[in-house]
């Protein structure tokens, strides 16, 4: 059974806090992409403006050439890439045919501008997030 962008999203711990309304918006901003088994999804060292959410597939992931990991439906990446410009960390390969819902991040920003609600529960998620990080000494 296929899940949507929506339902996707509600399991993304960075939209935990917002309603189905507010999930929904998010989730009609996104695009389908689909990516054949071996193609580079993410390319560690590259600039990153995506954020990705996988419906259907495995992909795995490394770091300087080495495994590091492993995706599967459920599992999203580079959800900083939405709000921070910077370059990826990891990259991230598809090991089957790899479907996934996408952003970039000059699609998120209005959607955010024009929605404070949003804004602002987003901002509360990555504080608890930097917070968390501290507390694990990471």
């Amino acid at each position: 059974m296929a899940t949507s962008a929506a339902e996707l999203l509600k399991r993304v711990p960075l939209f935990e806090g917002l309603s189905d309304r507010e999930v929904g918006m998010i989730a009609e901003s996104m695009k389908e992409r689909n990516f054949p088994p071996g193609r580079e999804v993410a390319k560690e060292g590259q600039h990153g403006v995506g954020f990705f959410v996988i419906a259907d597939g495995d992909a795995s992931v490394s770091v300087g050439g080495q495994p590091v990991g492993r995706l599967g439906p459920g599992d999203y990446f580079g959800e900083i890439a939405l709000i921070a410009d910077s370059d990826r960390t990891a990259t991230v390969t598809a090991e089957t045919d790899l479907r996934c819902y996408g952003m970039t991040s000059w699609d998120f920003r209005p959607l955010v501008e024009e929605h404070a609600e949003i804004a602002w529960k987003l901002l509360q998620a990555v504080a608890r997030k930097i917070r968390d990080a501290e507390r694990r000494g990471d």
